[in-house]
Formats: C-alpha cells, sequence, structure tokens
C-alpha cells in the first residue's frame, strides 16, 4: 500500500436530527436519523429492504473497559473484526497490514487489502475531505485520510471497499460493498491505553459514514439506535424496521449546515429535580466518548452541587484513588453503587425546545465504583481534555 502525505483529512460526525429514547432495561438508548421514519409495512421488494434493520451483538462497558464495541465480517470470505461504536465520526476503519504501524492487534487479526482501493476521484474521498484542501491530480490515484480524536488518538490510511456481510431483521443476507479506511498508521498520544478493538464504526451522517452508504444502497434507513445495558453490553441497529412501541421521547437536533456534530439544545441542568441556574446548555452526544464531560464551569457547578449535598454523610474524598478526578470513599469497600445509591442525587437535563423532554441521570448513571472500592464522579472536566465550551454527553450516558 503506497503511503502519501497530502489529501489527509480530518473526520468529525454530522446529523440533523436526534433521538432520545427510553428503555426499561437498559442504562441508556440512543437513536438517530437524518429523514422522517418509514411508517406502515413496505410494499415492494425495495422497499422492503429500505424498511429493514440490522441488529449487533454490543459488549463492554463503561469501567473498566471504557468503551463499546460490535463485530462486524469483512470481505469474502468475511473476517471478524471488533470496532468501538463511535457517534463523533464518519469513518469506519480497521487496522491494516500494508504493512501497520502502531496497531495493537497481531497480524492475523488485521485486515490484508486486495488491491480494492478508492480512487480519489470517488465522491466518497472528496466526502472525507469536507474542510481540508483536496487535491486529486490524477483520479486513479489512491485515497488517503487521516482521522484525529479527542483523546489524541489518530489513524493514517487509504479508502478502500468491500464486501460487509449483514443479516438483516427480515432474515435475508446482502453483502453489499462498502467504502472503509485501511489504518496502517494509528497513534495513541493520551494518558489511556488505546482500545483493545481492530478499529472504529462511524456513525454520523457524513456521506462517508456506513448508514449513509447502506441508506443510499436502498439497504437501510439512515438511522442508528443503540441500548447500554447497567450491568454490561447491549445492542446497536441500523435502519427504523423496530422502533420500540412505547417508551420512545423525540428532540430535535440543530440544523446548522457547518454543524458536524450531534448537537441539542438549549437545555437547562436540574438536581434533586430543582433547577440549578445552569440553563442554555448546548449538548454534544458522542458515543466514542467513555465519559461525560462539561465545559470548565458548568463542570464546577454541578461538582460543588454534588459535595454540598455530601455534607454530613459517611463519604470522604478518597484523592489517592487515580481512577478518576474525584473520589470519595467510606469506612468500608464500596461494593456496589446500591451501597451510596442514597446519598447522591439526580441529575436531569431538560430540553427547552421539547415539551416534556428530559435525560434523567440517576446516580448510578453518573457514578462509577472502582477495583478499590471508592466511588467516583464520571462527568469530567471538560476544559482540561481541551474541549472548551463544549458539552459532551458520553456512550455510556447515552441515554437513560
Amino acid at each position: 500500500m503506497e503511503k502519501k502525505s497530502k489529501r489527509i483529512v480530518s473526520l468529525v460526525t454530522m446529523m440533523l436530527l436526534f433521538f432520545i429514547v427510553m428503555a426499561a432495561n437498559f442504562r441508556g438508548c440512543f437513536s438517530a436519523a437524518s429523514q422522517t421514519p418509514i411508517k406502515g409495512k413496505p410494499t415492494t421488494p425495495a422497499n422492503d429492504r429500505v424498511g429493514s434493520s440490522v441488529f449487533f451483538r454490543v459488549t463492554g462497558n463503561v469501567y473498566p473497559t471504557g468503551h463499546y464495541s460490535v463485530i462486524l465480517n469483512i470481505g469474502n470470505p468475511p473476517k471478524a473484526f471488533d470496532l468501538d461504536i463511535d457517534t463523533g465520526s464518519d469513518l469506519t476503519w480497521v487496522q491494516c497490514d500494508a504493512p501497520c504501524k502502531g496497531c495493537t492487534k497481531p497480524l492475523d487479526k488485521l485486515y490484508k487489502p486486495k488491491n480494492n482501493r478508492v480512487p480519489c476521484a470517488s465522491s466518497l474521498c472528496q466526502a472525507i475531505s469536507t474542510g481540508q484542501n483536496y487535491n486529486c491530480d490524477i483520479p486513479t490515484e489512491q485515497c488517503d485520510y487521516e482521522v484525529q480524536y479527542a483523546d489524541l488518538g489518530s489513524s493514517l490510511g487509504v479508502l478502500l471497499s468491500d464486501y460487509f456481510p449483514l443479516r438483516l431483521n427480515n432474515g435475508s443476507l446482502l453483502q453489499p460493498r462498502i467504502a472503509f479506511g485501511c489504518g496502517y498508521d494509528q497513534k495513541y498520544l493520551g494518558p489511556h491505553s488505546p482500545p483493545d478493538t481492530a478499529g472504529i464504526l462511524g456513525l454520523g451522517r457524513g456521506k462517508a459514514s456506513i448508514l449513509s452508504q447502506l441508506r443510499n444502497l436502498g439497504i437501510t434507513q439512515n438511522v442508528v439506535g443503540h441500548c447500554f445495558s447497567r450491568v454490561t453490553g447491549g445492542f446497536l441497529f441500523f435502519g427504523d424496521h423496530h422502533f420500540p412501541p412505547s417508551g420512545i421521547t423525540w428532540t430535535p437536533m440543530r440544523r446548522s449546515s457547518s454543524d458536524t456534530l450531534y448537537s441539542s439544545g438549549p437545555a437547562e441542568l436540574l438536581f434533586g429535580g430543582k433547577p440549578t441556574g445552569i440553563k442554555g446548555l448546548q449538548l454534544i452526544f458522542d458515543s466514542g466518548s467513555s465519559y461525560t464531560y462539561f465545559s470548565a464551569q458548568v463542570y464546577q457547578s454541578i461538582l460543588n452541587l454534588v459535595r454540598k449535598d455530601l455534607s454530613g454523610k459517611p463519604l470522604r474524598d478518597a484523592p489517592e484513588e487515580k481512577a478518576l478526578a474525584v473520589c470519595w470513599k467510606t469506612a468500608k469497600p464500596i461494593k456496589s453503587i446500591l451501597d451510596i445509591k442514597s446519598f447522591f442525587k439526580p441529575l436531569t437535563i431538560n430540553f427547552i425546545k421539547a415539551k416534556n423532554v428530559q435525560l434523567q441521570l440517576a446516580p448510578e448513571d453518573y457514578l462509577i465504583i472502582t477495583k478499590d472500592g471508592n466511588v467516583c464522579l464520571g462527568i469530567l472536566n471538560g476544559g482540561e481534555q481541551g474541549l472548551g465550551n463544549l458539552n459532551v454527553i458520553g456512550g455510556e450516558r447515552l441515554l437513560t
């Protein structure tokens, strides 16, 4: 694989409409779409495919794993790859033997290119070059990419296409040819170890997203949803054929053409069901983020509210705990969130422009029990992560 330095792009995700989904047995669910869902049963074979869905089993947890992943098969014959679910980026990519630098998987677990490069003249190559200087002097040249993430990880590679075998909910097996990234140079410059997955499943609404490609092929609607269990795992689906019959709440996303993130707002924050005075919050939903981040000012307000409410309760600061920034301990190691749940109050995000739409965060949804038996705040200071004024609701908080 020819490794070039030009036509390098950075990728972020776009979405027009976001739907909050509630489920009784799951910690949190998320669903999003860029057009009105199909209603009623389809009447033609083509529509039958567009009205179908694809389901995947999700594995992982918030702590200690720190991410959620699914298995996707790629190629013919198919080879399985575990991919980190990320609604914060468009491009799906896998670690690639081209050869590979900075890969975390053994050689036999890497994708092997087969002269299946996407040329730079492709509209998909132009799509991942949005906001960058796009040059394609020779139309048959390969399409290079670079995707960078907020946690200081990155992947450099080439755009390829291959078969993605998918079993639809109607029982049919399709093998659409999908464009994806062959990542031959991965870097992880952040403080945490890289995930043990083979790559990223990009679930944005950009043209290069697997969701958009499936929609353009007439296989599924451009709808994605996932539910995460309170314990571990959950499920992910593409398409709108099996929305739950009840328990769904909807709120619109910002429609700015320049807004490339799943972003809703404005919203206000409640603590223990009472107003905090924090209003006008613009929120970004990113399943690829392990934790939830608020801007420095909002974060400090939340921390002050929690600490004030803990006054007189049998919890002490645990500065020796290094799992997260703010942690507490009791006289004995904490075995379960149920042991200390009553000491904390729920947080609520109230979406002002949507009637009766709230994101409820019970204590078990924003607290982490560490291996040493301490309890930590799973909400972090985005200012310390270089996020500025962004408020990011991470994957483990989507949505409770």
